[in-house]
C-alpha cells in the first residue's frame, strides 16, 4: 500500500512539471523550442503557406484533447488553442476536404479502411465538460467528408448496477 501511494506522489509530482496546454507559455515571446520542450513532441507538423507553422499535440484517447500551437516564420508561438471543441465540430460538413478538417482538427485518434462501404472512418475521442463523446467522420475513398457522426461515448462510462460477485 506505501509503495502504490509513493508511485502515485511521484507520479502527480512529474504531472505538476508538464504543461499539457502550454498555458505557461507566452504568444510572441515564447519560441517554438520552448513549445516543444513544454508541450512534448508534436504528434503532426502542418507547414502553412503564409510561413506559419502549426504543431498538433494530441492527447487522445485518454485525454480527450487536442491543442494546435501556430509559431510564425519568425520561431515565435502566435497562440494556442484546442481543436477539439463544439464550433469546430459544429462547422463540420459534409463536401469538406480532409486535408482542411485535418487542418482544423488535427491527426484522428484512429483511422478505419471499410472497403464494403468504400470509406476511411476518422476517430476522435473528446468532451464538452466532462460529457465524454465520441466523434466519427466517414470520408470517401477520394477526400471528401460524407459524413459526421457525434455522441455521448457510452463504452466509456463506468459500470452500472450491482456489483458482480467474484466466483
Amino acid at each position: 500500500m506505501a509503495r502504490a501511494a509513493a508511485a502515485l506522489l511521484v507520479l502527480a509530482s512529474l504531472a505538476g512539471c508538464a504543461s499539457f496546454d502550454g498555458r505557461n507559455l507566452t504568444p510572441g515571446k515564447s519560441t517554438r523550442a520552448e513549445v516543444e520542450a513544454t508541450m512534448g513532441r508534436p504528434a503532426e507538423v502542418l507547414a502553412r503557406p503564409n510561413g506559419d507553422t502549426r504543431l498538433y499535440f494530441s492527447r487522445l484517447p485518454l485525454g480527450r484533447e487536442i491543442f494546435v500551437a501556430t509559431v510564425g516564420g519568425d520561431g515565435l508561438l502566435r497562440g494556442i488553442e484546442p481543436t477539439l471543441t463544439r464550433r469546430n465540430v459544429a462547422s463540420l460538413k459534409p463536401g469538406m476536404e480532409a486535408k482542411a478538417v485535418r487542418e482544423l482538427l488535427g491527426p484522428p485518434y484512429r483511422i478505419v479502411r471499410m472497403n464494403r462501404l468504400e470509406q476511411d472512418s476518422w476517430e476522435y475521442p473528446w468532451r464538452i465538460v466532462e460529457d465524454r463523446r465520441i466523434l466519427w467522420l466517414m470520408f470517401s475513398y477520394a477526400g471528401e467528408l460524407q459524413e459526421v457522426i457525434e455522441r455521448h461515448d457510452f463504452e466509456s462510462d463506468p459500470p452500472s448496477g450491482p456489483p458482480s460477485k467474484a466466483p
